[in-house]
């Protein structure tokens, strides 16, 4: 049991690195984030660094993913072929709409994106990116893998996820009920900025064989880009991607 506890341990300090690619994060905020004392978030960290998969910079003192994260990675990838044909539907997105292309799977409560490809738009929106994780029902991903849970499971869900608290009260139960209707009625999900203001984002869930929410693809980019008579279109473009990927699912 203490074994397990090393690796549950582990594996959350791993998670919240991933929050951070970019700038990477310092002991005491991942300690904080996992719930762990500093000393043992510390402890842990330096194993995991000297197994390669975490990396410290020497300068800033903040942790990173190490690169035997990205070799398990390259070589966990070869077992899901629809990462494969999902990058080619996110290429395609982006260069049809002109927006950031994404595609993420959900983990448990959470989507985590797994690809990214810009489009030719000069403008971009920075609120995905490759390894950001948000809870389900935040950002359009989350809200179209949400919309397409059972109702029990979305029940419950929403009865011990309290959105509002992190994410301001456009999170409230009743807004993303009406979010999660939205979606069930026309097949893809909006994001009107409420994670970022002036950040628009539309998704559309890709499904199991088994008929459950796995996978979405996203298109995301600045409010005047999503218009309310543009908005069809790109649904359309959303749900004949996802289609797609549905069916090549094993």
């Amino acid at each position: 049991m203490k074994d397990a506890g090393v690796v549950q341990r582990s594996a959350a300090l791993l998670r919240e690195l991933s929050r951070h690619t970019a700038e990477g994060a310092t002991t005491t905020v991942v300690a904080r984030e996992t719930g762990l004392p500093r000393a043992t978030a510390h402890r842990l960290l330096e194993s995991l660094a000297a197994e390669g998969l975490v990396d410290r910079d020497a300068r800033t003192g903040h942790w990173h993913l190490g690169p035997e994260t990205y070799v398990l990675g390259m070589a966990a990838a070869s077992r899901y072929g629809i990462t494969r044909e999902a990058r080619r539907s996110v290429l395609r997105l982006a260069k049809e709409t002109g927006e950031s292309a994404f595609f993420s799977v959900r983990r448990g409560d959470e989507t985590v994106v797994l690809l990214r490809e810009d489009g030719d738009f000069p403008i971009r929106s920075y609120v995905l990116y490759e390894g950001a994780r948000f809870p389900l029902g935040v950002v359009s991903a989350g809200l179209a893998l949400l919309a397409y849970l059972p109702d029990r499971e979305i029940d419950d869900y929403l009865a011990r996820a309290d959105l509002a608290v992190r994410w301001g009260p456009g999170h409230a139960e009743p807004a993303v009920r009406e979010r999660l209707a939205a979606t069930r009625e026309h097949g893809w999900s909006v994001n009107p900025g409420l994670v970022v203001e002036g950040s628009w984002g539309m998704a559309a869930a890709v499904f199991s064989a088994a008929g459950t929410p796995e996978y979405a693809l996203t298109i995301t980019g600045i409010e005047p880009r999503f218009r309310p008579d543009r908005l069809p279109s790109l649904g359309r473009l959303l749900l004949e991607e996802s289609h797609r990927l549905t069916r090549l699912d094993p």
